[in-house]
């Protein structure tokens, strides 16, 4: 009878042991994922670290270069290793001293990025405004020999359906016409007072460029209906050729690692505070998501390339590089999808920018998503915009992945300004940008096909029109086709 009963119980051992490890399903990984992450999420630790042992990351600064260590440092610390510094040479702009004076009254200003390193200037102030070209066309000479003022934003009561430029942009229209100086008005209350760059090409513009708050420069607009104003603008910067690092860290795909996934958020800020939504939210997220790929063993079939860009708040310095150098490579090809995480936070839907596919893979992996956490609403969208570091892919036509986030309005008050501090950020929402992040890029890079393969030039240059993004890159010199 033992000797039946031992029979059975080997049987049983062997049936047990032949047995295939039953694979884990997508929401078992999530799942997994989603616990990991809850409970060891270092992106907010990480960042309250750097702004408080860095300060602010300028690009050509020594602070920038430390923020570039500590990065590197990091992804060797989550096990990765091949980890590289991808070093470019550029011209960087540093902020000196500026005074602005109307009708002799001193006003609250701040230089933008890429002024002349040395400016004295006097003119008459032609109020220009939303800044646009519609604004310089009705009266073409308006701003000759004069001082532009125009609005950072859409002025309320403007007509409908305008859209906005960025400030560099309406610096280059005001150059155009012939300005001398451009006072840009900003949109937020109590005195803010915003910087940033005011050159479409990240290279130094030919006029000053300040920025004024919000209460100064709609008073200024009053004064402006019943007379005169004069503003003289004195000013001294300094730009020199200086060594930047992107820091790349390589995950190698298991099935096919020639197919790359770039995952990238900019880690370089501007210098009037530590830069901790812009861009600290989105690099020290995308930092946290590359610990959780290691952390949880992910392994997906195509490369994950996790990129800390640097200069991009200079000109998108560092991505432009990047795609520079895999186009004289002619790896552009390998390229398959660029994920950018800028000032993104607590997400609650993706928007997927190029010629989709597939749009419904989107939808899935949004539904898987939900089901982890109905924080997360599953909102989809397919479009794009510029002045961040997908740009330079997508004019390559590489599909970009982004996220729609959910974050206190508030907090972009401080966007570029002397209160972008450490205090704005939430842990809570850092570690979501994280959960979900991880589960977005994962599927992506492990997907048995992709959702969007690459634009040819015609495809790219149509989806820029959709986007109402042509006459933005031909004031920036970056529309490459011919009409």
């Amino acid at each position: 009878m033992r000797k039946i009963a031992y029979l059975i119980l080997g049987a049983l051992c062997l049936q047990a042991c032949s047995e295939t490890p039953k694979e884990e399903t997508q929401s078992d990984l999530f799942a997994r994922i989603d616990t990991e992450i809850k409970q060891n999420s270092k992106g907010y630790n990480t960042l309250k670290e750097a702004t408080e042992t860095i300060g602010h990351r300028l690009t050509g600064s020594t602070n920038g270069a430390q923020a570039e260590e500590y990065t590197y440092n990091k992804f060797k610390e989550y096990g990765f290793e091949d980890v590289v510094y991808q070093t470019f040479e550029v011209e960087a702009w540093a902020r000196g001293e500026v005074s602005l004076t109307i009708n002799e009254d001193d006003v609250k200003v701040v230089t933008l990025g890429h002024a002349p390193v040395e400016a004295h200037v006097t003119g008459e102030i032609v109020d220009m405004g939303n800044g646009l070209d519609a604004d310089y066309a009705a009266n073409p000479d308006a701003v000759k020999g004069k001082i532009a003022l125009v609005y950072i934003n859409i002025l309320p009561g403007s007509e409908e359906g305008l859209s906005n430029l960025h400030r560099s942009e309406k610096t280059a229209l005001a150059i155009k016409y012939g300005a001398i100086g451009i006072i840009i008005i900003n949109q937020v209350d109590n005195g803010v007072l915003l910087t940033g760059t005011a050159s479409v090409t990240g290279e130094l513009i030919p006029i000053p460029a300040v920025c004024i708050g919000k209460e100064d420069g709609m008073a200024l607009k009053e004064t402006l209906k019943t007379k005169k104003a004069t503003a003289k603008i004195d000013m001294t910067n300094t730009s020199d050729m200086i060594k930047a690092r992107n820091v790349v860290a390589t995950l190698p795909g298991t099935e096919i690692p020639q197919e790359e996934i770039v995952i990238g958020g900019h880690l370089d800020s501007w210098d009037l505070a530590t830069g901790a939504i812009d861009n600290g939210i989105g690099s020290f997220a995308v930092l946290d998501i590359a610990r959780a790929f290691k952390a949880n063993n992910l392994q997906p079939k195509r490369t994950v390339k996790f990129v800390m860009f640097m200069g991009e708040e200079q000109g998108l310095l560092g991505s432009k590089y990047l795609v520079e150098q895999a186009v004289e490579n002619n790896t552009i090809e390998n390229i398959k999808y660029m994920m950018n995480l800028d000032m993104s936070g607590n997400p609650i839907g993706m928007n997927a920018g190029g010629k989709l596919d597939n749009e419904q893979f989107f939808k899935d992996l949004g539904a898987a998503i939900q089901k982890q956490d109905t924080i997360y609403q599953n909102k989809f969208s397919n479009k794009s915009g510029l002045h961040s570091d997908h740009q330079p892919f997508m004019l390559e036509g590489v599909p970009i992945l982004s996220v729609h986030s959910n974050l206190d309005r508030s907090i972009y008050g401080c966007y570029h300004s002397d209160c972008d501090d450490f205090h704005l950020v939430n842990e809570d929402h850092m570690k979501n940008t994280a959960r979900f992040g991880t589960m977005m890029l994962y599927a992506l890079a492990n997907a048995d096909t992709l959702p969007a393969t690459k634009m040819d030039s015609e495809t790219t240059k149509e989806f820029m029109i959709k986007n109402d993004l042509k006459e933005k890159l031909i004031i920036g010199n970056e529309w490459k086709w011919e009409e």
